[in-house]
């Protein structure tokens, strides 16, 4: 039997690719649409910004102060929008929009 990886470990691995990293913000931003549970979105890109070398690695990467980022990205974060594009610029991704379901 193989021993177990903590899951922190396997969260990083499997963020640490750019198409999985895609594929959970899309998740995230899904349940996000439906519950409007902001930390829950932040958490995320926390961990995108952990994965791929840290918080500070992120917010020199998005020429921000690395105080502004924890708090941007803390579970009462309320970051202003061109702060997320710079988040997301620095992470490899960018906002788009894309019409709503017919309902």
């Amino acid at each position: 039997m193989k021993p177990s990886v903590p899951f922190e470990k396997h969260h990083s691995e499997f963020l640490s690719d750019p198409e999985r990293a895609r594929a959970y913000l899309d998740v995230v931003l899904e349940e996000y649409a439906r519950d409007q549970d902001k930390s829950a979105l932040l958490l995320a890109l926390k961990d995108i910004a952990s994965a791929r070398g840290g918080l500070g690695r992120l917010a020199r990467q998005a020429d921000l102060n690395r105080a502004h980022v924890y708090r941007a990205l803390s579970a009462k974060g309320n970051p202003r929008l061109d702060t997320i594009e710079k988040i997301l610029n620095s992470l490899g991704f960018r906002l788009s929009i894309e019409p709503l379901a017919e309902r």
